[in-house]
């Protein structure tokens, strides 16, 4: 395969400056805040749970880091359950196993590829008979979609389970009016190069318990006891996000809707370009109660007897320089979570032999748009 490397690689999800950033930046360079704590760390969480109407965050280096200090705030230990959405990237489920709990993953629905609330509660009923207690449930909003929060928290308290809403992928997404990542007992967000909004590498962790927050805040800062000296009664972790990243949050969250708004129109800019394509079928549309970030957008090619594969589509962006990604490979259908208990009817490996994910970035010029198109078409012109 040639890849056209003169032309300008068109990247799947690129970070995004608004220009702002330096400011921060440069506030922090200028007061020798260059250690991992100081005001724009502060500053950052205060404004992330302005925007959410969460009442703590704790900016941490990743979301991964957040999902493992939510589990161990929830008490998971070795030997525990959680159950997990099984179409999703590994970092929702790869905490569970750092505590040597078992994750039992849940399949999704069709209708928002977020977790089933029917194979939710068959899970939950299934291991009580077997003689376990689900220790909590992670609930993912995939590629923004919001899961259908109303069931899964109804499910959630009916069998005091408390729920974990990965937001990585959703920031800026609402149910019923309010933002994803609120409605669990803590929610995580991600600041990933990739992702809405940035800070580089990095994470937060929300909630509305004051208890939680400061447990997470501790054991993210090395779990060091107040003392003179160090001195240290639990194992903790190096999670904390630097004070320069966080400046990059706090200008970065000024353009968040703006940059939600350029996404959304790329998401609706291919869908009338490809509209005629009856082979091609994009992520749900937005449920009724729900209002997505598109932070990607996923096409679906559906009919076998065009002999166009989403691998033959990734590999002729590729040619073109533009990056393109398959759908997420389901966990339960991961080499190293074989063994792990999976409740469903299989529907996310459809979807990922099926799926592909297109450029998305918010910075996406029309040309750069019409050259991914155009590819597409001609595949399907061929």
């Amino acid at each position: 395969m040639t890849i056209s490397s003169h032309k300008e690689k068109i990247w799947l999800s690129p970070p995004h400056m608004s220009g702002a950033e330096m400011k921060y930046i440069q506030q922090a360079f200028d007061s020798n805040w260059i250690a991992p704590m100081g005001p724009n760390v502060k500053a950052f969480e205060e404004e992330l749970c302005a925007y959410t109407g969460m009442d703590y965050a704790v900016a941490l280096n990743s979301g991964t880091a957040a999902i493992h200090l939510a589990l161990i705030a929830l008490g998971v230990q070795q030997g525990d359950e959680v159950i997990c959405s099984s179409f999703t990237f590994s970092a929702t489920a790869n905490p569970i196993a750092y505590l040597g709990a078992t994750p039992v993953f849940v399949e999704s629905e069709a209708s928002t590829w977020n977790i089933s609330p029917d194979f939710l509660e068959a899970a939950i009923k299934d291991r009580l008979q077997k003689g376990r207690k689900v220790k909590a449930i992670i609930a993912v909003h995939l590629y923004g979609n919001t899961a259908r929060l109303h069931e899964i928290i109804s499910i959630a308290e009916r069998y005091s389970i408390p729920l974990i809403e990965d937001a990585a992928e959703s920031l800026g997404s609402r149910y019923k009016g309010k933002m994803t990542g609120t409605f669990g007992r803590i929610g995580i967000y991600s600041f990933n190069g990739n992702k809405i909004i940035t800070t580089s590498g990095g994470g937060a962790l929300v909630t509305a318990d004051k208890n939680i927050a400061d447990q997470v805040l501790f054991l993210a800062m090395q779990a060091r006891d107040k003392a003179p000296h160090y001195q240290h009664s639990q194992i903790g972790y190096n999670y904390r996000m630097s004070n320069v990243l966080s400046g990059i949050g706090q200008g970065q969250l000024k353009v968040i809707e703006e940059r939600i708004e350029a996404r959304r129109n790329v998401f609706v800019r291919y869908r009338k370009a490809l509209s005629d394509i009856s082979s091609i079928s994009f992520a749900p549309e937005e449920i009724a109660e729900g209002s997505y970030n598109r932070w990607l957008t996923c096409i679906l090619i559906k009919d076998k007897n065009n002999n166009v594969s989403p691998d033959d589509l990734r590999k002729a962006l590729e040619e073109e320089n533009i990056e393109s990604r398959p759908l997420w490979k389901p966990m339960h259908t991961q080499p190293v979570f074989k063994d792990a208990p999976y409740y469903g009817d299989h529907l996310s490996e459809k979807l990922f032999a099926s799926g592909l994910c297109l450029p998305s970035g918010s910075a996406m010029t029309e040309e750069q748009l019409e050259r991914v198109v155009d590819v597409i078409r001609k595949e399907f012109r061929d």
